[in-house]
């Protein structure tokens, strides 16, 4: 995971275009949420937030897991929901989109509402 791109919205865009794959989408959030891999093959929690080390220890697959999803969902702060869109973001077109595409967008906000939490640069 030391390899991640770094955070910005060219990395938001290529989130929602599908330009990365989704095990870097998925690691880009699991290093968010604070999980690290330590050298003896082991997931270190100790960054990650209670709520998130008590129900997913290992960190989940937000692309393939609704569960992990919705609670990722959930834990984007009300104010940050519409970030996609301030981005510039419409959406997908009905009928060209899916289950995948609809959590990389999830993910994708999620990542926004993290900048924005972090005072990071977009």
């Amino acid at each position: 995971m030391s390899n991640l791109p770094q955070l910005n919205t060219e990395i938001i865009w290529a989130i929602l275009n599908e330009e990365i794959d989704d095990a870097t989408v998925n690691q880009l959030v699991w290093h968010c949420l604070g999980y690290r891999y330590d050298e003896s093959a082991k997931w270190n929690t100790t960054e990650v937030a209670a709520e998130w080390r008590d129900e997913y220890p290992e960190p989940p697959d937000f692309i393939n897991s609704r569960p992990a999803t919705v609670k990722l969902t959930r834990s984007i702060p009300p104010e940050n929901k519409q970030l996609l869109k301030q981005l510039g973001f419409t959406g997908y077109k009905i009928g060209e989109f899916g289950p995948r595409q609809t959590r990389r967008a999830t993910a994708a906000n999620w990542l926004l509402s993290y900048m924005k939490s972090n005072n990071m640069e977009k």
